[in-house]
């Protein structure tokens, strides 16, 4: 009994040790960042310029081609401030899953140090996404002052959106950056469940033009209700869909919770595996 209770702490303690390391994943995280844009001339503006790039062609097919319509306006660019503001979240949640998959075989030759703590690098590549998504909020706070020609105070409540989306990225990278030791076909794999996850999103499309017959699967994606809670904190000047959230925290709780679980009770055979 009671060497089973020091093995369930042993799982758990350096998830509570985490905060005392700070200082290593901050410097993980510099790190990641600068190795991104390490030698381009446009260095951290890539951050802003891709997903406007991706939103114009998004915003041309959609907007232009199909005539469909965001907001009180329904103009073009208010349809892209829209898209923009979906984009943005979804990107840092993706690139960090993505790219963690692949991130502790891409580390050996730290798997091999007893003493060093690959929780942690998850940890950092999910914060180093973050980052561009910060990056790219600036960017889309602007725009919404030239173009909707206010700024609404909603804004503030953008950390009660973020830590959720946080706990749900951990999870999923923790748990991903386990699998792809084992079974390397999970970066493909991955990439084909974000591909469908995103498309099942209203990210690039409103929700009111999905037919009611779908309307109950849009609902259970959770990531749903975290883009409207964004959409009405930064564009609509409302309150989070508060609701909807709690759905997305005890969503993002459970896999925060089984991802790093998993992540601890596999590590000790990453070292024989690769």
């Amino acid at each position: 009994m009671i060497s089973s209770q020091v093995a369930r702490r042993a799982v758990w303690r350096p998830l509570w040790e985490l905060p005392r390391r700070f200082d290593l994943i901050a410097s993980l995280t510099r790190r990641e960042i600068a190795a991104r844009y390490k030698g381009s001339v446009l260095g951290i503006i890539w951050a802003v310029v891709t997903p406007v790039v991706t939103i114009a062609v998004f915003t041309l097919i959609f907007a232009g081609i199909f005539g469909a319509r965001f907001g009180a306006s329904g103009s073009g660019w208010e349809f892209a401030l829209y898209i923009f503001c979906g984009v943005l979240p979804w990107t840092a949640f993706q690139e960090a899953v993505q790219l963690s998959s692949q991130k502790i075989v891409s580390q050996a030759n730290l798997v091999k140090r007893v003493v060093f703590p690959l929780e942690i690098l998850p940890v950092a590549q999910t914060f180093a996404s973050l980052a561009n998504q910060l990056f790219g909020t600036i960017a889309l706070l602007i725009m919404a002052l030239i173009i909707q020609r206010t700024m609404h105070p909603t804004i503030l409540w953008l950390p009660v959106l973020v830590v959720p989306q946080l706990l749900l990225t951990f999870g999923m990278a923790w748990l991903v950056a386990s699998l792809g030791v084992f079974l390397r076909d999970i970066v493909q794999g991955v990439a084909l469940l974000l591909m469908v996850w995103m498309y099942l999103t209203p990210i690039i499309y409103p929700e009111s033009i999905v037919p009611e017959r779908f309307r109950p699967l849009i609902n259970l994606n959770p990531f749903t209700p975290l883009i409207r809670s964004y959409r009405n904190i930064m564009l609509e000047g409302t309150t989070p869909d508060w609701r909807g959230l709690a759905y997305f925290t005890g969503f993002a709780l459970i896999i925060f919770i089984f991802g790093y679980w998993w992540f601890a009770r596999t590590r000790k055979n990453f070292a024989d595996v690769i």
